[in-house]
């Protein structure tokens, strides 16, 4: 499920922000962040909201007087909101409340298993659209375009 949650987090926050200067290698680490939950057997802490809300509060008092770096890590947290966002995690609010609705966190599934094989391929699919789209509008096809994303991270949306 990279592709799926990669590409839906740049897409959002492209149409959202419409910032130049974000930096999207940390919305990517982000988007895939609530993945490593898998090493417990399913989803746990990070598959919650308080865990985003912890991560964003870590980021904000971690960098105070040093906006250049807030800005590049802010995508952490952001895309780990987003993740919660396109992997239906909505769906399971006893783990997304975690701990407003106890403090029990119960085996859960995480939601590649959750959903099946199908539908997991399905929209990795779409993700893989979703990037083939992205790297056309982004001009990723210029050599100075994808050393600007590797270097700084940045996306010149609608070059074309």
């Amino acid at each position: 499920m990279i592709l799926w949650h990669t590409s839906t987090a740049v897409a959002a926050v492209w149409f959202v922000f419409r910032d130049p200067r974000f930096d999207y290698r940390w919305l990517a680490v982000g988007s895939v962040l609530p993945m490593l939950d898998a090493v417990t057997g399913g989803k746990w802490i990070m598959h919650t909201l308080a865990f985003s809300v912890v991560l964003v509060t870590a980021v904000m008092l971690a960098t105070v007087g040093r906006r250049p770096l807030r800005r590049m890590l802010l995508g952490v947290p952001i895309g780990s909101l987003l993740y919660l966002v396109f992997s239906g995690a909505w769906n399971d609010g006893e783990t997304l409340w975690w701990p407003a609705m106890g403090w029990q966190l119960g085996e859960r599934p995480i939601p590649l298993v959750e959903r099946g094989w199908a539908l997991t391929l399905v929209l990795e699919a779409v993700g893989a659209i979703l990037v083939a789209w992205g790297w056309r509008q982004a001009g990723l096809g210029d050599p100075r375009h994808r050393r600007r994303l590797l270097q700084r991270g940045q996306l010149d949306f609608m070059v074309n």
